[in-house]
């Protein structure tokens, strides 16, 4: 352990203790939750190691409260996290429309398990990731990235704070039971290794008319924080560039929601990640994410050893989510088979962007398991 209290060096650890990790290297210094399985190794371990790096952990009442006190401690100057599974997803969301309305930096961590409902608390599912883009009312983007491995967990919790420093807006983590779950080597580099994105302040005086929400194309704003010393107004209300409510302006709505929308949207190319193996040239690509990119390997590798022409595309980030290249690829191939765990989510983003210029198909599974080899094969090998 650095001096500092931040992990360095090689360890076995599994997903949910590598996300807490990956967020204090990030510098989160405030959690605030509720235990919900299978996310609860999470908080159990912010609250043994945040008091370790002078950090705070709260537990709330639920997970209503929880999005409001992270979303209060960014406010206040700290990089913030929650961590939830599908229930307590659903009940932040509203919260989450009150982040991304005020441009508030934080992360919030979903292990997904099996649904609806309560559904199967302890198994493994990917059923919210339409909840992910869409769960909240109103216009709006969202930035949400999947990992597939405990070290891609602790590596894109790192990424997420970054990026919801980087663009203002919570960022979500969109695991699973498996890999949350999963123990495997993490890699832990030294701190002055691990990226931080400065939270940008403001380059005018306190004293100086601030503008916290001012409307530049594809802007992001500086952040004056509580104790900065600025006047900054703060509410889910549609406001102008001062922060101050203005809801019968049909301007000042336009010009607020496309600066929302376009300060996502305009920089896709710094946002979306994407891992490929053997793409070009393929008659078939697998397009998964999480656990599902990992299952998919074998019967990849299988289809390989027949002689078929089969690539991965790995979703890293999902929202927003990767339309250029499923475009740029539908032209040049056979089909595109989707594993999910879940009966069709992701797919259809896939088969509106390949608009029917190829096949998309879907691998489904109801939750609760992870895809059988033999399952996802016999789909390649019927359009190969």
């Amino acid at each position: 352990m650095a001096n500092n209290g931040i992990l360095q060096g090689s360890f076995f650890m599994d997903g949910d203790t590598a996300c807490a990790e990956g967020a204090l290297a990030a510098g989160c210094r405030f959690f605030g939750g509720y235990p919900i399985t299978p996310a609860t190794e999470i908080a159990e371990r912010m609250v043994l190691r945040l008091p370790q790096v002078d950090g705070t952990y709260i537990q709330m009442e639920d997970e209503i409260a929880s999005m409001n006190a992270v979303l209060g401690a960014s406010w206040g100057g700290a990089r913030a996290m929650t961590a939830t599974s599908g229930p307590g997803f659903s009940l932040m969301m509203e919260n989450l429309g009150l982040g991304i309305m005020t441009e508030t930096p934080c992360v919030v961590v979903n292990v997904q398990r099996g649904g609806p409902s309560t559904g199967m608390p302890t198994l493994v599912g990917q059923g919210d990731m339409m909840q992910a883009r869409w769960g909240s009312h109103g216009d709006y983007e969202i930035i949400a990235l999947a990992p597939s491995s405990p070290q891609e967990l602790f590596d894109l919790t790192i990424r997420a704070f970054n990026l919801a420093e980087k663009y203002r807006t919570p960022v979500l983590v969109m695991t699973d039971e498996t890999v949350g779950h999963m123990s495997e080597r993490v890699i832990i580099p030294p701190p002055e290794e691990i990226e931080h994105y400065p939270r940008r302040k403001p380059d005018v005086p306190p004293s100086a008319d601030y503008l916290p929400y001012k409307s530049e194309p594809n802007s992001v704003p500086p952040m004056a924080c509580a104790g900065d010393g600025y006047r900054v107004h703060v509410t889910g209300l549609t406001h102008n560039e001062k922060g101050y409510p203005d809801t019968v302006n049909l301007d000042v709505q336009q010009q607020m929601l496309e600066r929302l929308i376009n300060k996502i949207q305009h920089n896709k190319d710094d946002i979306i990640e994407l891992h490929e193996d053997q793409v070009e040239g393929a008659d078939i690509v697998v397009v998964a994410y999480g656990i599902s990119a990992r299952t998919a390997a074998r019967p990849i590798r299988l289809a390989r050893e027949m002689g078929l022409k089969v690539g991965l595309l790995k979703l890293v980030t999902v929202w927003p989510f990767a339309e250029e290249r499923i475009r740029e690829l539908a032209p040049k191939i056979k089909a595109f088979v989707v594993p999910e765990i879940n009966m069709g989510q992701i797919v259809l983003e896939v088969e509106r962007c390949a608009a029917g210029q190829t096949e998309t198909i879907l691998v489904p599974h109801a939750g609760g398991g992870l895809h059988k080899t033999k399952d996802v094969l016999a789909t390649i090998k019927k359009f190969a």
